[in-house]
């Protein structure tokens, strides 16, 4: 399972998205100046007993958070997923039949509380789920035997990433049992990341161009935006979540190598540090229609923290 750990996290990191579509525009605006390290709307979230690693990854219109944190049983690091509902931590562990114990990653919450993320077999496979009133469905792209699920919006659509039977990535939108394979055109092939929806159906994600550069991108109505943090260093920038009202958030990182998440709302960029007291690098994962804003950051001791940025 130790081996495991780096594979699990990397993945979170790395789908993307897109349907057929009409046009590609660029997003490249200045930073308008705000940013939120100095605000005291900062709270912190560590799983009672985390073996150093607590990372909230989405938050639903209630509040309920939903993320994973390591623990440590009997010498072996494992990995379990958590919802926080009204200050109650409970664990997420997928329970249907080979899942391997230890395994669950979850990546969304929605309005209805059906949660997703993904797990391994005890082959070593990996499986996406969906958790809806207490009860766990594996989701397995077509023929494949990894797939990772990342998103979901209130009607039930869930976004993920999928590798096919001979060996090629693609994101997918899974809607209403179909499946809809999601690679952006002119992509490097398997780049495609998906990794937020809104009840809109708008998507954001990330994708590597013919060029090898990496780009973040929002698909709305069929149309392709590119989004790239100005200042950011090149291919750094990976939206996360997106809300009703529009607005994204993700991470990215500056030319000095430095990570910081990013909120983009009406056109403008304003960066998400956790103040400097017990903050370095910071990432924001999700953002529900309040403005409410849940990611990661390092606290300088090798541990990595959750945190909600309260609107």
């Amino acid at each position: 399972m130790q081996n495991n750990t780096k594979f699990y996290r990397n993945i979170i990191a790395v789908i993307g998205i897109s349907l057929l579509v009409a046009g590609i525009t660029s997003i490249s605006r200045a930073n308008d100046g705000r940013d939120f390290a100095d605000k005291s709307k900062f709270t912190k979230i560590d799983v009672p007993g985390a073996a150093g690693v607590t990372e909230p990854s989405g938050i639903n219109p209630q509040g309920d958070i939903v993320g994973t944190y390591f623990a440590v049983s009997n010498n072996t690091l494992i990995i379990h997923g958590f919802l926080l509902s009204k200050g109650t931590f409970t664990n997420i562990d997928v329970n249907l039949p080979g899942a391997f114990p230890g395994s669950t990653n979850a990546i969304a919450i929605n309005p209805r509380g059906d949660i997703v993320g993904f797990y391994t077999d005890t082959s070593n496979n990996l499986h996406g789920f969906l958790l809806r009133k207490g009860t766990f469905t594996a989701i397995d792209g077509p023929g494949s035997t990894f797939t990772a699920t990342t998103g979901i919006n209130p009607q039930g659509d869930i976004l993920g990433f999928y590798i096919d039977s001979s060996g090629n990535g693609h994101g997918f939108l899974l809607s209403r049992g179909t499946f809809t394979n999601i690679d952006v055109p002119g992509a490097l092939a398997g780049s495609t990341f998906a990794s937020g929806i809104n009840p809109q159906g708008d998507i954001v994600g990330t994708y590597t161009d013919s060029s090898g550069n990496g780009h973040g991108f929002l698909l709305s109505k069929g149309t392709l935006t590119n989004i790239d943090v100005p200042g950011a260093l090149a291919g750094s920038t990976n939206p996360s979540g997106i809300n009703p009202e529009g607005d994204i958030v993700g991470f990215y990182r500056d030319s000095g190598g430095n990570f910081h998440g990013f909120l983009l709302s009406k056109g403008k960029f304003a960066a998400i540090d956790v103040p400097a007291a017990f903050g370095i690098a910071t990432l924001a994962s999700g953002i529900n229609p309040q403005g409410d804003v849940v990611g990661t950051y390092s606290d300088g001791s090798g541990s990595t923290r959750g945190f909600l940025l309260s609107k």
